[in-house]
């Protein structure tokens, strides 16, 4: 999601995965992130719409190459989803793709080559050359653990595609308007008002031409906005969440990203 020099989210660096070079390489469960601590926007896929839309508000970033993010918090530093361990703290939770790819990719290792290669952040404290664990290399040839990490993120590629392709269309029809959510809490006489996002233009939906909608609704696009659209309203359950937890803020514009 970022561009070099730059790297994405989570990603400390970038080391290709090599059957030479990690051949005694082991991958070791974990059930903490640690990196999930304090994230409280991650990017989700259009894929991902139907069952992100019933844990997490979905929006999308604000900006031209806007793209969409589920909120596992309303605030900088705030996740309302992990304790201070990064460790789930509901158990019927959807964990986005993009979390459950970490510490792998599919990086370029040069800016002119075609092809995809299999990269790892080797200050992942869940791969290395340990004595336990799964291997990535058996003989020289990739495991079955590493066949199934390369089709993950595969498939997590496409749905990247799809999702460019779908932010396009939005633009299109020029769809995204600048976002506001005012939530008002007990005690308090000022709202808590979130901005720094951007959401669908309800209105504009609705005033589109009957070919546009049908269009829409045949492609599948139409359903996924109506997912985001009716995520919105869980602003306010992260809200008491987060009031739950001591981590209410001040009442006053608040970005919410």
């Amino acid at each position: 999601m970022a561009s070099a020099p730059q790297l994405p989210l989570f990603y400390n660096g970038l080391e290709p995965l090599s059957s030479e070079t990690h051949a005694n390489y082991r991958v070791r469960p974990q059930d903490t992130a640690p990196y999930l601590v304090g994230q409280h926007a991650i990017p989700v896929t259009v894929d991902e719409f139907p069952l992100v839309q019933r844990h997490m508000p979905i929006v999308f970033s604000i900006g031209d190459d806007a793209i969409p993010l589920a909120l596992m918090g309303l605030n900088e530093g705030t996740n309302v989803f992990v304790d201070d361990a990064g460790k789930l703290t509901e158990s019927a939770f959807y964990v986005p793709a993009y979390i459950r790819r970490y510490p792998y990719m599919l990086a370029r290792l040069r800016p002119d080559a075609e092809e995809l290669s299999l990269c790892f952040d080797p200050t992942s404290e869940t791969i290395g050359a340990f004595d336990d664990g799964e291997l990535l290399f058996e003989n020289g040839q990739p495991s079955e653990l590493t066949k199934q990490i390369l089709g993950f993120n595969e498939t997590f590629e496409q749905a990247g595609q799809r999702t460019q392709q779908f932010m396009r269309e939005l633009r299109e029809l020029d769809l995204l308007m600048d976002g506001e959510v005012t939530i008002q809490m007990d005690g308090n006489d000022q709202p808590f008002v979130y901005r720094g996002f951007q959401m669908v233009n309800e209105e504009k939906l609705a005033g589109l031409r009957g070919d546009q909608l049908r269009k829409m609704s045949q492609s599948g696009m139409l359903p996924l906005l109506y997912a985001h659209l009716f995520s919105l309203s869980l602003m306010r359950d992260i809200f008491a969440k987060q009031a739950q937890r001591g981590q209410a803020p001040q009442p006053q514009l608040q970005p919410a990203l």
